[in-house]
């Protein structure tokens, strides 16, 4: 499997350098570059993980609330163990072994719910990115504009300030 996947990553690669190659002898192309680092470091991508953050407080809060609970009934429960019948004392317990056991499927929920509103957002951005990297290559006249890529990226074809300029 392992040699396959590099295998097709070579043929990527040779294609990639063939088209890159290609455009370029051609002395009126135009090609551009995005730094995707810098993009997802810019403040639009940090509003979105704020947005998340305000979006999933109330619900952290409620979680925390509940631990808190349960951390409680077992601090009770250590104080008037001695106290309770045999029978009473495991019943406690077992209760406070089902709320940890609520606690943890809400929290993983939780965290499920999280992780798919995360995706949606990135998924949104995303689409943000390619439709301000559409409209900047079509209004200047681009050939070919690359991102998520790696290798050398010379200064002269990067592209990045003006796409995020395009995303304000």
């Amino acid at each position: 499997m392992k040699r396959f996947c590099l295998k097709a990553f070579g043929h990527f690669l040779f294609a990639s350098c063939l088209l890159f190659f290609a455009i370029n002898s051609d002395a009126g192309s135009k090609v551009g570059y995005i730094q995707m680092k810098v993009v997802m470091q810019s403040p639009q991508s940090i509003d979105v993980g704020k947005r998340l953050m305000v979006e999933f407080k109330p619900r952290n809060a409620e979680l925390e609330k509940f631990r808190k609970q349960i951390q409680d009934k077992e601090a009770a429960l250590e104080k008037e163990s001695a106290g309770l019948s045999q029978r009473d004392l495991i019943s406690k317990r077992q209760e406070i072994e089902y709320l940890k056991i609520d606690f943890d499927r809400k929290k993983n929920r939780q965290h499920e719910d999280f992780l798919l509103r995360k995706q949606e957002e990135l998924n949104n951005f995303q689409n943000n990115i390619n439709a301000a990297v559409t409209a900047l290559g079509q209004s200047e006249g681009y050939d070919l504009i690359l991102y998520n890529t790696g290798g050398y990226i010379g200064a002269k074809v990067d592209v990045t300030d003006k796409v995020l300029k395009l995303l304000k």
